[in-house]
């Protein structure tokens, strides 16, 4: 079975929906420059909301430690996920499993990459763009993606209903991430676009 990590919530009822049709993760993130980005307040309302065994993803671009341990005392997070240049050092120290983002396109190492985070809980490969650090709705090659690499993969980048099987088929991640294709708006989760985006999933692993 194929995870899936809705990310980006910014509403209780986004995190519902996400939830009721099946996502294994919800996302939220930590840096202001994201359209996306929640405040600790609002952020601790949606994960105190969620119900059994929906995992609690806080994402990070480059982040102080203080505001880490802050995510972490307010909001309690299941897993991090760090999404700019953090060393493998800082994201370990936080005693807490975590993902690593690697942005890709040609001439990127991903197995070089996989060894320098080898306790990393997984590897999270999304498209490279100068724009920004994540949530651009742009695909990259998933022919670039080694087959060998060692760490789990969760697949992000330009994900939708339309060709979420598609990439489950071509790539066999372990999880899928989505956060632009399933939304209304920037940050507004779609509750109908959730549900084909998990049927397509399902379909995909049927």
């Amino acid at each position: 079975m194929t995870r899936t990590k809705i990310c980006g919530i910014t509403r209780i009822e986004d995190g519902l929906a996400a939830a009721r049709a099946g996502a294994s993760a919800i996302g939220l993130v930590f840096y202001g420059p994201s359209p996306r980005n929640v405040d600790l307040a609002r952020a601790a309302a949606i994960a105190r909301a969620m119900p059994p065994f929906v995992t609690r993803v806080a994402l990070f671009v480059d982040p102080e430690a203080a505001t880490v341990a802050a995510v972490l005392e307010q909001v309690g997070p299941d897993l991090l996920q760090f999404h700019g240049h953090e060393p493998a050092e800082f994201c370990r120290a936080f005693r807490r499993p975590y993902l690593k983002a690697a942005r890709v396109k040609p001439g990127v190492d991903l197995l070089q990459f996989a060894s320098c985070y080898a306790d990393a809980q997984g590897l999270l490969l999304d498209a490279w763009s100068e724009a920004a650090p994540g949530g651009t709705g742009e695909r990259f090659d998933w022919a670039l993606i080694p087959r060998d690499l060692p760490l789990p993969v969760v697949l992000a980048g330009g994900l939708h209903a339309g060709n979420v099987g598609e990439a489950i088929r071509a790539v066999g991640p372990w999880a899928v991430d989505v956060s632009s294709g399933v939304e209304a708006a920037k940050g507004i989760k779609d509750a109908a676009k959730i549900a084909a985006f998990m049927k397509e999933v399902s379909n995909a692993d049927a």
